[in-house]
């Protein structure tokens, strides 16, 4: 397994240990650490991690149940391969869920949070920001607008497609972050929601939503065209150097 030369995995403590390896083997694969395809053995992670074999397997089971690692007869695993159409289903159901939110959320959120919102928003253009920051204040900027009228369901839901997507949108986000307009693009992007969310339009926010979505969902798929193809030209291994950038 490629792996830098403290490894792609963390070392753990041993207090609540599953959850643990289950975070931070999550972290490897959605941070590219851990590659589409690339096969392991559970002991090798477990030596990484410094755990026994058992925490290791219990937490790929709940990995499983996710869609990011697909498990195999005897004590072996692979990372699951990002596809296209794996992509399109995700934001199928995210188009059906987050326009329909935010169109009731607008008429409930207060000033107040739009304006800190707003100012989380300009945050977006600052260059120096990783991957990391990036995606994980994307996250929490659109829970936020859609929180107020979203029930416990319908987060667990949109937690669980957002989680889903992230590989995605982070195969998007690294391609574009090099680029100084994108990091602008994304600024204005939020910016420009707020302000639809503000005219309390229902109708108005939910096309907004509904064609941010398309704009990440193009993002992803334009990128992960591109990483197939160099998956195709240049092997996984050079490929997930290059995308972790």
């Amino acid at each position: 397994m490629t792996s830098s030369p403290e490894g792609p995995l963390r070392r753990v403590e041993a207090r609540s240990v599953v959850e643990q390896v289950t975070a931070e083997i999550r972290r490897a694969i959605i941070s590219g650490r851990l590659e589409p395809g690339q096969e392991f053995s559970l002991r090798e992670l477990a030596g990484q991690l410094g755990v026994s074999f058992i925490p290791v397997r219990e937490a790929l089971r709940s990995l499983e149940n996710e869609g990011l690692v697909q498990t195999r007869p005897g004590r072996s695993a692979v990372v699951a391969p990002v596809h296209l159409d794996d992509l399109h289903g995700i934001y199928r159901l995210r188009h059906r869920l987050e326009p329909e939110i935010a169109r009731r959320s607008c008429l409930v959120l207060t000033d107040g949070l739009l304006d800190d919102l707003e100012k989380e928003a300009a945050s977006f253009g600052r260059q120096e920001l990783g991957i990391d920051e990036v995606y994980e204040a994307h996250q929490a900027f659109h829970l936020a607008l859609l929180a107020p009228a979203a029930t416990d369901w319908d987060v667990r839901t949109l937690t669980t497609l957002w989680r889903a997507a992230e590989r995605y949108i982070r195969i998007g986000f690294r391609t574009l972050d090099p680029e100084p307009q994108e990091h602008q693009r994304r600024e204005h992007a939020h910016e420009d929601l707020i302000t639809v969310f503000r005219s309390r339009d229902p109708r108005a926010v939910e096309k907004a939503v509904d064609q941010h979505l398309e704009r990440n969902e193009q993002l992803a798929r334009s990128a992960l065209a591109r990483y197939e193809e160099n998956a195709g030209n240049g092997g996984p291994e050079e490929t997930g150097r290059t995308a972790s950038g």
